[in-house]
């Protein structure tokens, strides 16, 4: 009886997305162009490789502006910061490179636009991420915070007639329709944003893994356990019915995941590396995984510009 080959199904896309890559290049060049050392106001994006690399190019990560000496160069990461962390930073003089995630930027900007309009706002998202965090403080008089159908029948002091939901840019799609179906059941007169809140990446990235779960035993994602859209691509597996675990680097694999299996998908969250993905087909490899077949589902080829501020400060001697 013929062996048989044991194969890794490799989907596309998988990793980084546009917003995530533009983050990490603001913190490059402004190494590059500015000098060392550059503050940057939490992870950049949440991944401890990328974070301790660009940490030994001269990045200091702080949790608090409080950190940061007056009129220093400071960037926010890709998830976004409240009104007062602006105001902070001004009152310090602080020269502020914004690394928001576009996408960020525009529930922002919903949240703000119908606070104006006098509207109640369901922020659908989970309360300690530092993006939801981040636009709560655009209109914390307006908004409220759901994260299950549960906390939408708990709301209290809703404007029936007049309330827009908007959602954290990294949920799971299928999660987040059962709370928008309570929702519109709850409030009929809901309004929907203007389109999808949630990323084109993660949204890509969960039909991706979607698809893997059809062929695979095994679903492996890398990604931090603080990145939201990574534990997400892990629910979705586990809901298609495989088995799936989150992985920071290949030394997390466990053997006995891997007894009796003979497929394994492997992906990455959207802020999670090449290179990682790569050092975990070398140690499947050696277990046997031989065969590799990349499945090409979605393609993608969003790109987003580079903040002004980059071209007009002065570079800083180090």
């Amino acid at each position: 009886m013929i062996p048989l080959t044991k194969t890794i199904f490799l989907p596309k896309p998988r990793g980084f997305c546009a917003g995530v890559i533009r983050a990490i290049d603001i913190v490059d060049i402004a190494l590059e162009r500015l000098g060392r050392p550059v503050y940057v106001r939490k992870e950049i994006v949440h991944n401890r490789f990328v974070v301790d690399r660009l940490a030994a190019r001269g990045a200091v990560f702080v949790e608090s502006l409080d950190e940061v000496p007056d009129g220093a160069i400071t960037i926010f990461s890709a998830h976004g910061v409240a009104p007062h962390v602006w105001e902070e930073a001004r009152a310090r003089k602080l020269r502020i490179i914004d690394a928001t995630c576009p996408l960020v930027t525009k529930v922002h900007i919903e949240v703000i636009r119908y606070a104006r309009q006098n509207y109640s706002i369901i922020l659908i998202g989970h309360r300690n991420h530092d993006e939801v965090i981040g636009t709560l403080g655009e209109a914390p008089n307006a908004v409220h915070l759901v994260s299950s159908a549960a906390d939408v029948d708990a709301l209290e002091n809703v404007q029936a007639d007049r309330v827009i939901y908007v959602t954290q840019t990294t949920l799971s799609l299928d999660d987040t329709q059962a709370i928008v179906e309570r929702l519109k059941q709850r409030f009929p007169a809901i309004v929907s944003p203007p389109s999808s809140d949630i990323c084109y990446a993660t949204q890509n990235r969960q039909t991706a893994v979607k698809v893997l779960a059809e062929k695979a035993d095994l679903i492996l994602v890398v990604g931090a356990q603080n990145s939201s859209n990574s534990n997400r691509l892990v629910e979705v597996a586990r809901n298609a019915g495989t088995a799936a675990y989150l992985i920071a680097t290949a030394r997390d694999i466990s053997g006995e995941w891997l007894e009796g299996c003979f497929s394994v998908g492997v992906t990455a969250g959207a802020s999670a590396p090449e290179i990682l993905v790569l050092e975990v087909l070398e140690n499947l490899r050696l277990l046997g995984f031989t065969r590799v077949e990349e499945l090409e589902i979605i393609g993608e080829d969003v790109h987003f510009p580079l903040p002004a501020p980059l071209d007009k400060f002065d570079r800083v001697v180090s």
